[in-house]
């Protein structure tokens, strides 16, 4: 099969995606700083979690890229990274809102903890249809990059019942170290 409408298709739901956060902004009531100041948390989750949809997006547009030809198995690897990025725009918005509660900010983590763990199912389901010595196989090697931010959010989240700014910063330093784009990928798929 061809990855044409693999990649149109969750080109879209992440657009979608980005458009429900911003839409989830309200205006501010009044009309001085003090007004914005009321809304600086939900607008810092929002910026967070338009960065972590942009590492996915670009991330994703890499890897198929480097990805010759697609079937089932990558059709529903990929659905199911959608899944888990479809409740970033709900997560965003309840941490947000209670940005001095524990419980969302976890469901935050949980949910980036998953949207990381489908991303390496379908990184993996990729490679193994095309074989470890396929572009992606040679660009991405043990992915330990991948492996440490799985294991960040692994910590963040009950890290937000002892200390949530702790955990919020985790999340940020996840994002600081996806916000330069993979260049393995991109490396390998100029050689081809």
């Amino acid at each position: 099969m061809h990855k044409g409408r693999l990649e149109a298709f969750s080109d879209g739901v992440i657009a979608i995606l980005i458009t429900i956060m911003v839409l989830e902004l309200r205006v501010p009531h009044g009309t001085d700083l003090h007004a914005l100041r009321e809304l600086l948390p939900v607008f810092l989750t929002y910026i967070l979690s338009f960065i972590f949809i942009g590492i996915y997006w670009n991330n994703h547009h890499h890897m198929l890229q480097a990805t010759r030809r697609i079937n089932g198995r990558i059709l529903w690897a990929n659905l199911h990274l959608l899944f888990w990025l479809s409740l970033v725009p709900f997560v965003t918005g309840w941490m947000g809102e209670n940005h001095e509660a524990s419980t969302p900010n976890a469901a935050y983590g949980v949910v980036m903890l998953c949207c990381g763990i489908s991303y390496t199912i379908l990184q993996r389901v990729i490679l193994a249809a095309q074989g470890p010595d396929s572009m992606l196989g040679q660009a991405v090697g043990s992915d330990l990059k991948g492996m440490l931010s799985l294991a960040a959010y692994a910590v963040a989240i009950p890290l937000a019942f002892v200390n949530q700014w702790l955990s919020d910063a985790i999340y940020v330093i996840v994002a600081l170290l996806w916000l330069v784009p993979d260049r393995r990928i991109e490396s390998t798929v100029k050689q081809d």
